[in-house]
């Protein structure tokens, strides 16, 4: 049987050199770690849903830089596409409004959190932007 394909968009916001990350408050992946965004819905392209979720979890307006990847991941119960977009915040403080927790990584603390699988793959190209 083939598992159910979902398809989402995560922002990668970057400012002073940390990437905004935020803790998952409920499901089955509570209390790990991940980029913030949410699911693509039917007649979105990802970029909407991205300035959507972001509107909707964090009370913030964000504008979309650049497609830094997309990640393919199998979870036990389904197959999700992500698509990480390069952002920055136009209007808004990043606030809180369904995640349980948040921080700004730098680079020397980007690998010490425990991220979602799929937010793993994409953490070598966040990296290289905390570089720059």
């Amino acid at each position: 049987m083939d598992k159910k394909t979902i398809e989402v968009s995560a922002a990668v916001i970057v400012i002073d050199r940390k990437v905004f990350a935020v803790q998952r408050g409920y499901g089955e992946y509570k209390d790990w770690w991940e980029f913030p965004g949410g699911k693509v819905e039917a007649g979105e392209s990802p970029q909407e849903a991205l300035v959507r979720e972001i509107k909707e979890e964090h009370d913030t307006l964000i504008a979309i830089d650049s497609l830094i990847g997309t990640v393919e991941y199998d979870y036990p119960a389904f197959h999700l596409v992500m698509h990480c977009f390069l952002c920055e915040v136009k209007v808004g403080k990043l606030d809180l409004l369904e995640a349980e927790s948040s921080a700004f990584l730098d680079r020397s603390s980007l690998y010490s959190l425990r991220w979602l699988p799929a937010d793993r793959l994409i953490l070598g190209k966040v990296e290289k932007l905390l570089c720059e």
